[in-house]
């Protein structure tokens, strides 16, 4: 059974997704007819000249950056319908030689990046009594990884921010749920897993999928057939393969 997603007239922010998984997402969301705002610091060579992809070069650390941008796209298409939260840095440095100021950017990105990203876009959600946000979790939150400390951290404190954000507005029928992707084969994964061996590893245990795998769940959670607010999908394995 082929299942199709109708997006058209929607508007969709994602922040990281200039590569990856926000950047296969951009594309599906964009193919099923809705309008994709990019927040990301870094340029999405890949997406340049697609249509209905717009890119705005934001770092989601930034609280006042953030509004501004999600201030431009309303401005420019009056609406904004969801939310992606995916932007995440990723280092791989032992506890004992972290940096103040490494710690501290890892949960700047990646935790507040996501409170700065809702801010933005719920008042204008909440006037249209409608929304979509989706919270990037990982399984590290709940396994842990040597040397991953600090990721390790953000992405916990993710999983009770999105279910209490998801009580908080289910009365303005705005919907908050978190996805953990699973291992996918993107430019974050293949630097925080610089060996073979390390690779063999998740190859023999999840399998390691493409960030197309992640769309069709990003697309469904988005859509008004996931009638949940406050919930978690998982993909705990890359269908197929290992």
């Amino acid at each position: 059974m082929k299942v199709r997603f109708d997006a058209s007239g929607e508007v969709l922010v994602v922040t990281g997704g200039a590569h990856g998984i926000g950047a296969a997402l951009a594309r599906g969301y964009a193919a099923a007819g809705g309008t994709v705002a990019v927040l990301d610091v870094s340029p999405a060579e890949e997406l340049d000249g697609v249509e209905g992809i717009e890119q705005y070069r934001t770092d989601v650390s930034d609280r006042d950056a953030v509004l501004t941008a999600v201030g431009k796209i309303v401005a420019a298409h009056g609406r904004v319908d969801a939310l992606v939260a995916g932007a995440a840095v990723q280092p791989r440095t032992p506890v004992v030689d972290t940096r103040p100021e490494e710690w501290r950017r890892t949960l700047a990105v990646n935790l507040d990046g996501v409170v700065w990203s809702c801010q933005a876009v719920l008042p204008h959600m909440i006037e249209q009594r409608s929304g979509a946000i989706v919270v990037f979790a990982s399984g590290l939150a709940h396994m842990g990884r040597a040397e991953a400390s600090a990721y390790a951290a953000s992405k916990g404190a993710l999983i009770p921010f999105a279910k209490s954000l998801a009580a908080e507005v289910a009365g303005h029928r705005v919907r908050v749920n978190t996805v953990f992707p699973g291992v996918i084969d993107t430019p974050q994964f293949q630097a925080a897993n610089p060996t073979g061996g390390e690779r063999e590893h998740w190859e023999r245990t999840t399998g390691i999928g493409t960030p197309e795998d992640v769309v069709g769940p990003l697309l469904y959670l988005l859509s008004e057939a996931a009638t949940m607010t406050g919930s978690t999908l998982t993909r705990d394995r890359a269908f197929g393969k290992g």
